[in-house]
């Protein structure tokens, strides 16, 4: 993506949070202090600074996308606001990091756009812990396709449909 196409997606997100707050996107998901949060296709870091602010100084997220602009944008937002607990990411699947380390994943308004999604599920089940949570929403699906998607692969079970979000638990 260049300069100009980022810009205008940021500046679309920006628009998108005055309408609908991250902080009440989040509170779906129930992140508690200490928390280690994936937020997978990050874009210019809206959920990625929101999550960083309640899982405190004990609490990690990890920034994840793509887009080198992207995690830049989401480092100097970080910076601004005198965050140090967000890791950036740049990765198309692969995280790196380690086996059941991760207590939720944020998969927002990305899948739609993934060229494999059926590598990014498994990655995202690796890493979570065993009652993770695979917090999921995509505003260009509709419900039958994100359940059929995301609770098809066996990897995750429905337990709860929110307002904007669906919670999926790891399975196995």
């Amino acid at each position: 993506m260049n300069n100009l196409a980022f810009a205008m997606t940021a500046l679309w997100f920006r628009l998108r949070d005055l309408f609908s707050p991250p902080e009440d996107v989040l509170r779906e998901v129930d992140i508690r202090p200490g928390f280690q949060v994936l937020d997978y296709g990050c874009g210019p870091g809206s959920y990625s600074i929101a999550a960083a602010e309640l899982v405190g100084q004990s609490g990690r997220v990890y920034a994840v996308d793509v887009s080198p602009l992207a995690l830049q944008s989401t480092r100097s937002v970080a910076a601004r606001r005198g965050l140090s607990n967000i890791s950036t990411i740049r990765t198309d699947c692969a995280t790196g990091l380690a086996d059941g380390q991760v207590d939720v994943v944020f998969l927002y308004d990305t899948y739609h756009d993934l060229a494999e999604p059926g590598r990014v599920l498994p990655e995202m089940h690796r890493i979570l812990k065993p009652a993770g949570i695979l917090s999921f929403s995509d505003h260009h699906m509709k419900e039958g396709q994100i359940l059929s998607e995301v609770a098809g692969t066996g990897l995750f079970s429905l337990s709860r449909r929110g307002k904007k979000t669906y919670s999926f638990l790891k399975q196995g």
